[in-house]
């Protein structure tokens, strides 16, 4: 009997997906854990946040996503099914016992992100997956409830999996590793909804090469350039989609924007909704989280522009109306001069512990062995016909030239009103003169003092 087991449904019920098609659900556990009320939630927060104001289509939310991968890892499982069943114990093939397992962890791999989910725990000091963890196992919840029609134990084995503790390495690396159903699936989604191609690489291609093996996940010699092309994917979609200027901009008005809230409600004189009120007094529970949403983050928003206070209802109205920060480009170099920057700023009006910032955006698109951290042992081993694996990169030129690298760059924000040009004298005009002195074709430079004539 296989270990872990649910009631089937008495009819398959099927979802519309723009990426797979459709997405199926035989399981009644998987069907209760789509409907709870936890999960129902992700339809409220939008999957790429404040990247919407730099690429309009981008509205898809985090239901979508804990979906996708649930249905991409379903298909893995039957490809693994189908042409790797484990013969006897220890072969290093796929024991379908663990599907289940693996589909719900999958499906809730995501449940703790909150609104604005990383600017948000910066401030708030919140972590989605420990918090994705207690929605899991905390009896209260409909998903805890859901997952027990399994086994009682059932909700602790998929926190398990998702905090990567459980000891089948297969399980683990589908949804958590440098390639595995997570990132393909929002690759895939990001870049259609975006409406770039950058993240479309052959993911059947990718699916037909994909195999289990002993320590965790593989992939056919065959299919190496299918693999390379995912990396590469990835790495262009970090760099022109998740990086983009603008969106880090509308992040650092987001994270002053609830800063500077957080400071005048513990002055006492600023209207907040109840469930957020709690995350700015520090005494928030899980079931004050439950209650965040986007929706509830902009109505507050809405509220500020009124509030009594200009540099928050300022940061409201940038926010809402999407009025982004100018940037540059600074290296450690030209760091230094941001105190005179900050300086002239300071002189124009504008606060620059609320209207500046560093903001910094690099990715690693591969490394080959890291043994520590969050994709820890996680390198992508292609598979020889003769059984023996070989890391990717030592194949790959491509990857090779990507391998441990850091890509991205560091940016000063800070006012666009600081380039303006006027027809007509202005008080500030001098400032932004001497500001613009500094700034050229998107780098932050030094002067040149002129060379002396010999």
């Amino acid at each position: 009997m296989p270990r872990f087991q649910s009631e089937k449904l008495n009819h398959e019920v099927v979802l519309r997906d723009p990426i797979y098609g459709y997405i199926h659900i035989e399981d009644k556990v998987i069907l209760d854990i789509l409907q709870s009320k936890e999960f129902q939630r992700m339809r409220r927060i939008k999957q790429l946040g404040p990247i919407s104001y730099v690429f309009p289509g981008a509205t898809h939310t985090r239901f979508e996503h804990n979906l996708g991968v649930y249905e991409l890892t379903r298909q893995i499982c039957d490809i693994f099914a189908k042409k790797y069943p484990s013969i006897m114990p220890g072969d290093g093939l796929w024991d379908d016992d663990n599907r289940l397992l693996v589909e719900c962890a999958g499906l809730l791999h995501d449940i703790g992100h909150g609104p604005y989910s990383h600017t948000f725990e910066h401030l708030f000091d919140t972590n989605h997956e420990k918090i994705g963890q207690q929605i899991i196992t905390n009896p209260n919840t409909e998903i805890n409830r859901a997952l027990k029609q399994v086994s009682s134990n059932f909700p602790d084995l998929v926190a398990s999996v998702i905090a990567k503790t459980y000891p089948n390495n297969q399980v683990v690396k589908m949804i958590s590793s440098q390639a595995d159903a997570d990132r393909m699936d929002y690759l895939q989604r990001d870049a259609y909804f975006t409406g770039v191609n950058y993240g479309r690489f052959d993911l059947s291609r990718v699916l037909r090469v994909i195999r289990p093996y002993r320590d965790g996940i593989c992939f056919n010699n065959n299919g190496m350039h299918a693999v390379e092309d995912y990396i590469v994917s990835r790495y262009q979609m970090y760099q022109q989609i998740y990086f983009h200027r603008v969106g880090r901009s509308m992040e650092v008005i987001l994270h002053h924007l609830l800063q500077r809230a957080k400071d005048v409600y513990q002055h006492g004189n600023l209207k907040v909704t109840p469930s957020l009120s709690k995350f700015l007094e520090g005494t928030w529970t899980l079931d004050d989280y439950l209650k965040l949403d986007d929706g509830v983050m902009e109505t507050n928003f809405s509220m500020w522009i009124d509030s009594g206070d200009p540099i928050l209802s300022d940061l409201c109205k940038r926010y809402l109306y999407r009025k982004p920060l100018a940037s540059v480009r600074i290296n450690e170099e030209t760091k230094n001069l941001l105190p005179k920057l900050n300086d002239l700023i300071s002189q124009a009006g504008f606060d620059p512990d609320y209207y500046t910032d560093i903001n910094s955006a690099f990715d690693e698109p591969y490394d080959a062995y890291k043994p520590t951290g969050k994709n820890a042992n996680s390198q992508i081993e292609i598979m020889q016909d003769d059984g023996t694996m070989i890391e990717l990169s030592e194949l790959s030129p491509l990857v090779r030239a990507l391998n441990g690298t850091f890509q991205g760059d560091e940016r000063f924000f800070f006012p666009k009103t600081m380039l303006s040009q006027s027809n007509e004298p202005q008080i500030f005009d001098p400032l932004y003169q001497e500001f613009q002195k500094y700034v050229r074709n998107g780098e932050l430079r030094y002067l040149r003092k002129p060379k002396k004539k010999s």
